[in-house]
């Protein structure tokens, strides 16, 4: 199937343009949306990371909105939550102009944007993450669906982990981002299911390699296992012998290949079932 790429600027706090590479396919539609989100540490990275992913799910019907988010040091947690969480409002707001329903409307976050998705996804409506307005909507930022590559889903453990092992690049991307290990401890996914916090749980798909290095080997069985525990529905995949971000760092190679089919049938089985 034939995509559209373009860069849109979907909002501006303080007068700062934050771009999103909206990837649409061609037709009338009514096509499943993805907000991504992507890695980096919470500190680098942008709206580019994950074009190999982005473009495989436009190209199999699905449309994708690649979004730019405020990072250190123009802003901490929880400034990107609060740019993910105007994101998916945002495409829902706009989810009929790209042939697609607000219904529809699900998330994809890769490492420490897995982290920002399955935060929002438990916590759509959270006052610390709504501040900034959608002028002319009233949606929210509830998800269709989560899709998890490889997230930090338990930030506080991997920040004690990198600091144990001496990794001064991780600890420092932490120390960058999170104001203390308090905030650390309640934006924590696994640990917003574990307390019982989580407002919803939509269908979940985690993505995980099994010679992670950025990773404990247990954080995101631990996740889904929590996630399956408070009742809701979610899918592990694990792939043998695969690093961290093992999709857009070899796209073409087998696993790879394999990883974007279970997340395109993902999507389309449960917008199907909507």
């Amino acid at each position: 199937m034939g995509i559209q790429v373009e860069d849109i600027v979907y909002q501006s706090p303080d007068g700062a343009p934050l771009l999103a590479r909206l990837y649409r396919p061609e037709g009338p539609g009514p096509f499943p949306a993805v907000l991504e989100v992507h890695g980096g540490a919470w500190t680098g990275g942008d709206r580019l990371n994950n074009v190999a992913i982005a473009e495989s799910l436009a190209a199999d019907g699905i449309v994708v909105l690649s979004i730019d988010f405020r990072m250190p040091p123009v802003g901490r947690y929880p400034v990107s939550c609060q740019d993910v969480n105007l994101g998916i409002r945002w495409l829902k707001a706009h989810a009929t102009e790209f042939g697609s329903r607000p219904e529809w409307v699900g998330g994809l976050g890769t490492s420490s944007g897995g982290h920002l998705l399955l935060l929002s996804a438990l916590r759509p409506t959270d006052p610390r993450y709504t501040v900034l307005p959608l002028a002319g909507s009233d949606v929210d930022a509830s998800l269709a669906f989560a899709i998890a590559c490889w997230p930090v889903a338990d930030p506080l453990k991997r920040y004690n982990t990198v600091k144990a092992v001496g990794n001064t690049r991780l600890a420092a991307a932490h120390d960058a981002f999170w104001p203390s290990v308090a905030e650390m401890t309640d934006a924590n996914p696994t640990l917003i299911l574990i307390r019982g916090e989580a407002g919803v749980l939509p269908p979940a798909l985690v993505i995980q390699g099994t010679q992670d290095n950025n990773l404990t080997p247990d954080m995101t069985g631990a996740f889904a296992m929590a996630y399956a525990a408070a009742g809701g529905k979610v899918t592990f995949e694990s792939f043998p012998g695969q690093p961290h971000a093992f999709i857009p760092s070899s796209p073409a190679a087998p696993d790879s290949v394999r990883a974007l089919e279970i997340i395109k049938g993902f999507i389309h089985r449960v917008a199907g079932s909507i």
